[in-house]
C-alpha cells in the first residue's frame, strides 16, 4: 500500500490544507490504503430548474455519474503525496471507482440490502463493503467475475425465474464512493465501510446470494400485494 493507517491521520490533522474537500481524503484512503483505483468523475449541477452534467455534454444520459473525459486515473497503491497531487488537477470531481477490478458489484434495493445484512451477519458469513446511494439502493462488494457468473449463480440455486430486483455491475462499470454526491440527488455512504480485511478481498458472490436473492424476493411479493389493493390480503 501506499501509506499506512497513521499516515490517513496525518491527512487528516496537517495535510488538510492541501486538500481540504472531503473528496480528497477519500481519494487517498481509497488509493492508498484500500488498494482501489479511483477516477475523477462529473458532477450534476442544477440550471434552470433542470439537472445538467458538469461534462458539458448536452442532454448527458449519466449527469454527474460517469467519469471526466480529461481526468487522470490514480491507480492502486499511490502514494499521499501523490493522490494528494492528482486530485488537485481536477477539484471538485466526484469520485469513481472502477468495477470489474478489485470487485464486482451487487446491486439491490436498500431496504432489502438491510435485511440481508442482518441475516448474513447472523449466520456468521463473511461480508466486504456495502455503500448506499441517494436512489434507494444498496450496493454490496463481491470478488471480480461476478457480474458474469450470475446468470449462472441464480439457476443453480433456483432463483433463475424469480422476480428479483438485482443487477450486478462488471467490468466497464463505476460506482460513485463515499462521500461524492451522486447525479445531483444527494451524497453516497457507506453501510458496511471497507476494512483492511474486505477492501482488497470482498466476499464470493455465491456466499451472499442465497440471503440477497431470498430478501430481494420477498420485497417483490410484498409490492406485488401492495399494488393490488386490500382484496387481495
Amino acid at each position: 500500500m501506499g501509506f499506512t493507517i497513521g499516515g490517513i491521520r496525518d491527512l487528516r490533522s496537517g495535510s488538510r490544507r492541501r486538500i481540504r474537500s472531503a473528496e480528497g481524503t477519500a481519494v487517498a484512503e481509497y488509493t492508498g490504503l484500500w488498494g482501489w483505483d479511483v477516477v475523477p468523475g462529473a458532477r450534476a449541477v442544477r440550471a434552470g430548474g433542470r439537472t445538467e452534467c458538469s461534462c458539458g455534454v448536452p442532454d448527458c444520459p449519466s449527469p454527474g455519474a460517469h467519469p471526466l473525459s480529461f481526468g487522470r486515473e490514480l491507480a492502486a497503491g499511490a502514494t499521499l503525496e501523490k493522490a494528494l497531487a492528482a486530485w488537485a488537477e481536477t477539484p471538485g470531481a466526484a469520485v469513481l471507482l472502477p468495477v470489474g477490478r478489485t470487485f464486482d458489484i451487487l446491486d439491490v434495493p436498500e431496504g432489502a440490502g438491510r435485511g440481508a445484512l442482518v441475516r448474513l451477519e447472523r449466520m456468521g458469513l463473511p461480508l466486504g463493503p456495502v455503500a448506499a446511494a441517494p436512489t434507494g439502493r444498496a450496493l454490496f462488494f463481491v470478488a471480480p467475475g461476478a457480474a458474469a457468473a450470475l446468470p449462472d449463480l441464480l439457476y443453480r440455486m433456483g432463483w433463475d425465474d424469480a422476480d428479483l430486483d438485482l443487477r450486478p455491475l462488471g467490468p466497464g462499470d463505476h460506482v460513485t464512493a463515499p462521500p461524492s454526491d451522486f447525479g445531483g440527488l444527494g451524497p453516497m455512504r457507506w453501510l458496511r465501510p471497507p476494512t483492511l480485511e474486505t477492501a482488497g478481498r470482498p466476499p464470493q458472490a455465491r456466499l451472499l446470494l442465497g440471503a440477497l436473492a431470498y430478501v430481494c424476493n420477498r420485497a417483490a411479493g410484498r409490492a406485488a400485494v401492495d399494488a393490488a389493493g386490500p382484496s387481495v390480503r
